[in-house]
């Protein structure tokens, strides 16, 4: 999959500007050495991902003033019968973002990918709890995460990653230029429920979907460690 593709057909329909896309073109290499740096700290292989072409905006409620920006998704899917997880990425984060910033959100993201995979190992994907505001669905992903020091072994992404999560994502920078130089331009905005990553699957449908035995096995160790770092924290 062309990671860029979404991106290049926006412009071809004349949704993005050509220097936009030039930009995001020009920038995209520093989210691929993200990965590439997230693999080789991490030892696991990250999933397809691509860029979206919007600037993506989550509000709880239609009648609320309240909305968050999301720079970059973990997505589950379907297609075909088959199950897969890609992440996207936001043009503005690629167009905007400091490359500390753009490395922290996509190993964050990694995180979310090694969660949903976890749980389909324990077949534990039946249904899941939607929170009602942004500040609830924060404190949710920070509670449920893998500890990122356990997966990472890379100082400097892990310093990345504390510095622009102590309680969620916040980067009032790159937020006011997604506004400044997206928005405000009508650059396309697309605008999610909190829900809308929410996926249920059946127990056939789960058992259907095959995970390599040494992974599952590397998530596992992972998830043990998490666990005993976090009853650290508590006591």
């Amino acid at each position: 999959m062309d990671p860029l593709i979404r991106l290049k057909n926006a412009r071809t329909e004349g949704q993005i500007p050509n220097t936009i896309y030039d930009s995001i073109v020009r920038r995209f290499p520093i989210a691929v050495a993200g990965i590439n740096r997230i693999e080789k700290a991490s030892g696991i292989r990250y999933p397809v991902a691509y860029v979206e072409p919007s600037l993506v905006v989550s509000a709880p409620d239609p009648n609320s003033y309240e909305y968050g920006i999301l720079f970059a998704r973990t997505i589950p899917v379907v297609f075909e019968e088959r199950f897969q997880v890609v992440i996207q990425v936001s043009a503005p984060l690629v167009a905007y973002g400091l490359r500390g910033t753009i490395h922290a959100i996509l190993a964050h993201e990694f995180l979310h990918y090694l969660e949903l995979m976890s749980r389909i190992s324990r077949m534990d994907l039946l249904s899941d709890e939607v929170s009602g505001s942004i500040f609830e669905n924060v404190y949710s992903d920070e509670t449920r995460l893998f500890e990122p020091r356990v997966v990472f072994r890379d100082r400097t992404l892990l310093e990345h990653i504390t510095k622009k999560f102590p309680s969620g994502f916040r980067d009032h920078k790159l937020e006011d230029k997604a506004i400044r130089l997206w928005s405000e331009k009508n650059l396309p905005k697309t605008n999610i429920s909190l829900d809308s990553n929410t996926i249920k699957l059946s127990a056939e449908s789960l058992s259907k979907i095959k995970l390599a035995p040494e992974f599952v096995s590397k998530l596992d160790e992972l998830e043990k460690k998490s666990a005993k770092i976090k009853r650290k924290k508590i006591y």
